[in-house]
Parts: structure tokens; sequence; C-alpha cells
């Protein structure tokens, strides 16, 4: 588990964006409402939901201090 500042992968960001599977999912209309991620895989909704309380991004920090 990860504690504190995130590292940026651009190439992890960007795969996450144009994935096979994303676009699939994404045209066939199989998407969820937020917040139901506990409904298809509570597992791995447990594990995120810790690791994005105790990380943080670099990126949103640096945007919240010039707002």
């Amino acid at each position: 588990m990860k504690f504190g500042i995130r590292k940026p992968s651009l190439k992890k960001r960007i795969s996450a964006r144009t994935s096979l599977k994303r676009q699939i999912v994404h045209r066939a209309g199989l998407k969820m409402p937020r917040g139901y991620g506990w409904l298809k895989n509570p597992k791995k909704y447990a594990y995120n939901k810790v690791y994005n309380k105790t990380s943080f991004d670099i990126f949103k920090l640096i945007k919240s201090l010039f707002k």
C-alpha cells in the first residue's frame, strides 16, 4: 500500500483512457452509475478506497495551490 505522494505515470494515464476494454464498455453502454463499484468488484473497491485516502496526487496539490 502506498502512503504519501503518488508517482505520476504519463504512460498509465494515457493507456487508461485509450484501452480497448474501456472503449468496448463505453460504446456498449454497460457503464454503472458512479458509486456502484462495490457491486462490480468489492475487493478492488475496498483497496482503492484505502489507497485514495492514504495517498495524494501531486497534480491535484499543485492545482489547489493555484486556485
